[in-house]
């Protein structure tokens, strides 16, 4: 049985939570969600800590770091990966980055046979995107238009889904192995360009 801390900033909702995991069966023992896109960094921590305090338990009971990578903004992700990374060096845990889509569209495909496509806002009017079927992500991650996104026009719009922390576990490919470097999937430059290529552009 472990404890997990799940984290998530690749979308507006700042999300912070506790799992219990034990085999195949997750208990979620506390979860907060902020969602504002502007608040990532001044609402995870406060997020984290009262998920811990919801949960009845402290930081040195847990056992693992469990964070989606994205895709996201860059702002956003930086934030919840740094994080992450944070808390896995101070208390010398593993730290398992995930796709944060995967955390919506694994958990939400996995008892159905037609696909499920999960969309996220990506600005720019471009949308990051990833299909589903039966509980395995077949197409994407990518970052299109919405009119170039495959079967968009074919799909059922739903109200917005987060991802949850209770998904972010779920979807963690091996947890026997050491975990995977965390990368982010920005899946496309970050709005701000270095100084040398401003200066470049107005030559």
């Amino acid at each position: 049985m472990t404890l997990i801390l799940a984290i998530d900033t690749a979308t507006p909702a700042v999300t912070a939570g506790v799992v219990r995991r034990d085999g195949d069966t997750l208990d979620v023992l506390a979860e907060r969600v902020t969602v504002d896109a502007r608040a990532h960094a001044e609402q995870l921590t406060p997020n984290a800590v009262a998920a811990l305090a919801d949960a009845g338990v402290s930081v040195g009971d847990l056992d693992a770091v469990v964070v989606g990578c994205g895709p996201g903004p860059f702002t956003g992700l930086r934030v919840g990966m740094a994080t992450a990374a944070a808390y896995g060096h101070a208390l010398g845990l593993p730290v398992h980055g995930v796709c944060s889509l995967d955390a919506i569209g694994i958990v939400a495909g996995g008892s159905r046979q037609d696909s499920v496509l999960v969309v996220t806002d990506a600005r720019r009017r471009e949308v990051y995107w990833a299909r589903y079927r039966d509980g395995v992500r077949i197409d994407g991650p990518s970052v299109n238009a919405p009119a170039d996104v495959p079967g968009a026009a074919d799909a059922l719009a739903l109200p917005p889904v987060y991802p949850t922390v209770a998904g972010l576990v779920r979807v963690v490919a091996d947890w026997s192995a050491d975990p995977a470097p965390l990368v982010p999937l920005y899946l496309r430059r970050p709005d701000a360009k270095p100084q040398s290529e401003q200066r470049a552009a107005a030559r």
